[in-house]
Parts: structure tokens; sequence; C-alpha cells
């Protein structure tokens, strides 16, 4: 069942162009902001761009732990990572989209723009859509008509915990 809920996290994943990155700040607070996914990798790494002089920078080198949420109208992940900022200018260039330019007027050549590796340890999903939809709608009437909440725990198309 493992493999099956990793693939179906994967899945997921790359369904998403936005996600919410939570940091921790010096003085404890959680803070999270949206970020435009620049890529998904199949093992589990998310790439974003950002300043390099920017507070989740500063934040991420106080506490590599972060959090990275995503969530459509039916469809919900969220990760548990370590993030690192990384200086590859190839890698820029590689995952490079123009619509980024009105974040970074530069372009990719901006001194100032860096990368951030996000690389998630565990994930969690909930996917509501399609036939899982379906499922779900189907084991939430039982549940109701029962007078008890649904458990969607052995339904690894509906919802896993996965350890990356």
């Amino acid at each position: 069942m493992a493999a099956t809920q990793t693939q179906k996290l994967h899945d997921l994943l790359s369904d998403f162009q936005v996600a919410m990155l939570v940091t921790r700040t010096a003085d404890g607070e959680l803070r999270s902001r949206p970020m435009a996914v620049a890529q998904v990798e199949a093992e589990g790494t998310l790439w974003f761009f950002t300043q390099r002089q920017s507070g989740k920078v500063d934040e991420i080198g106080d506490d590599h732990h972060v959090n990275v949420a995503m969530q459509s109208s039916s469809k919900f992940v969220s990760l548990t990572c370590t993030s690192q900022p990384v200086n590859d200018r190839a890698k820029v260039q590689e995952l490079w989209n123009e619509s980024w330019k009105t974040w970074f007027p530069k372009g990719p050549h901006d001194p100032s723009l860096t990368l951030l590796r996000v690389d998630a340890t565990a994930g969690e999903y909930w996917d509501n859509s399609g036939t899982s939809g379906l499922k779900y709608l189907i084991k939430a009437g039982q549940a109701y008509l029962a007078g008890e909440t649904p458990d969607v725990s052995n339904d690894p198309t509906i919802h896993g915990k996965v350890k990356l």
C-alpha cells in the first residue's frame, strides 16, 4: 500500500502550481506565503524561486524545517520538509519561466535571484476529486446515516500518509 500512496502523493503534487511555504520566524512564530512551484521532482524535491535577501531565506537559515501546503477545491497536500537556498545558475536557467519576470524583473541573470530546494520527508494527502470524490461522498453519506464520521484511512485513493 505504501508504494500506491507514494505514487498517489507524487501524482497530486504535479497538479499544483502554487503552494504555501511555512517557515518559523526568529521569535518562533509560523509564517506562510504563497510560492509558485518551479518544479516537482519524482523523489519529492520541490524547487521555488526567491530573492536571496528575503525573510524566508533568513528564516530557513535559522531553521531549515518547513511545511509546504497545497490546496484546490477538492485536493489537499501537506508536506513535512527541509529546505535550503541553492545558488545554481544552471538550475535557474533550466527552471526559468518568463511569467516569473513579474517578481524578478531582471530575469534569470539577476544576481539577487536564488532557488529554494525543498526536500519532502513525509506527506499527507486528501483527494476528493473524480472517482476518489465519489468514493468519499458514498463513505460520507453512509457515515452520516449511521451517525458516525467517515473512515477513509483504509482507502489510499482518498487519503494517505507517506514517509519519503
